[in-house]
This record gives C-alpha cells, sequence and structure tokens, in this order.
C-alpha cells in the first residue's frame, strides 16, 4: 500500500512509520519534516498536500495540538486552537482525503485517553478527542467506495512523560511501539468506525 503519515516526524508518528514501513510505501508530511510539509490548521495547505501525493491507500493521523490549562483561565483562541487543528485539521484531512483514496482505502485518525479519564487542565483534549471520535462513528456510515475510517486512542507514551508526566500522574504509559500496531489493526485490517484504545 502507498500511506500518507501526516505528523510522522513526531514521536508516535516515527513508531507508526517504523511499523508499518516494514510492509509499505510511506509518503511522510509535517508542518516541519517530512517528504511533505502540510499545516493541518489551515484549509489551503492540506488542500496542496493533496495536490502533491497522488493516489492513496491509507491516509493516517498522528497530528493535532491542543492548550492544557485551568478551565477557569481559558480563553476562546485558547479552546479554537485544538478545535482547528486536532479536530478540524482531521476533518480536514478526511473531507480532502476522500477523492484521493483508493476504493476500499482508509483513515485512521488520533485521539487519546483524556475522552474516556479527564485529567485536570486537559478539558480541551477531552473534548476535541470526543468530537474526533463521534466524527469517526458518524464519518464510518457516509464514506464511499467502501472506505473505512477509524480512530486510535493511546494513554501517555513512555516516549513523552519527561514533557507530559507532570498532567499524568497515576497513569500507566505505553510505549510508542506499542501504540502504533493499532495503527497497523487499523490500515490492514476490515473494520470501521472503531475507536482503538491503548490503555
Amino acid at each position: 500500500m502507498k500511506i500518507l503519515i501526516v505528523g510522522a516526524g513526531g514521536t508516535l508518528g516515527h513508531a507508526v512509520v517504523a511499523e508499518l514501513g516494514q510492509r509499505h510505501e510511506i509518503v511522510s508530511a509535517g508542518r516541519q519534516s517530512g517528504d511533505l510539509r502540510v499545516d493541518i490548521a489551515d484549509p489551503a495547505s492540506v488542500r496542496a498536500l493533496f495536490e502533491k501525493t497522488g493516489p492513496l491507500d491509507a491516509i493516517v493521523c498522528a497530528a493535532g495540538s491542543v492548550h492544557f490549562g485551568p478551565l477557569d483561565t481559558f480563553t476562546e483562541e485558547q479552546f479554537a486552537r485544538g478545535i482547528n487543528d486536532k479536530l478540524m485539521g482531521q476533518v480536514r484531512l478526511v473531507r480532502e482525503g476522500v477523492a484521493h483514496l483508493r476504493d476500499g482505502g482508509s483513515f485512521t485518525l488520533i485521539t487519546g485517553i483524556l475522552t474516556d479519564q479527564p485529567i485536570v487542565q486537559g478539558v480541551s483534549a477531552s473534548m476535541v478527542n470526543g468530537a474526533v471520535e463521534a466524527f469517526v462513528r458518524a464519518a464510518a456510515i457516509e464514506l464511499p467506495r467502501g472506505i473505512r475510517i477509524n480512530a486510535v486512542s493511546p494513554t501517555i507514551l513512555t516516549e513523552s512523560m519527561g514533557s507530559y508526566g507532570p498532567y499524568f500522574r497515576g497513569f500507566e504509559p505505553v510505549p510508542a511501539a506499542r501504540a502504533a500496531l493499532a495503527f497497523s489493526r487499523s490500515v490492514e485490517g476490515a473494520e470501521t468506525g472503531r475507536v482503538y484504545k491503548i490503555h
């Protein structure tokens, strides 16, 4: 398969490339690294990405940012960051990407454990992750030509504990390579409308 991986330069993205790259052709994309550049928060950038990829068999996203902070100090702009980037960025990849996927292709999006297990200062992440998962379930019954869509919801990654560990006291981290296995399950499997929880 020819697989586009958005966010390939990140911690999880590297692991997904290592996992899927053993068997498939990978086109990597990111804001600052990869074969192609893309900012998923910018609709024009997403459109330009697909003008360069050619036909694809799968589109994977391991990217998306949100703001962490106390709810009582959140601003509209801080909420908008997660909505425009991690939520609508992934929606854009699906909307624009459908025309570039071969029949029977797939999308795999990224959410996270905070959908189900919120933390203090993580309200934006919980909200956005929940919306992405609802989008996946709804889109699964409407996508044409046998195209599938799933999401992967990992807990905190072992490799990210140095940066995010203080937010996730008491959570058991998982290695990025373990989370990457769920992307293979989505891309190489047959299910649609699923959220694969790695926690």
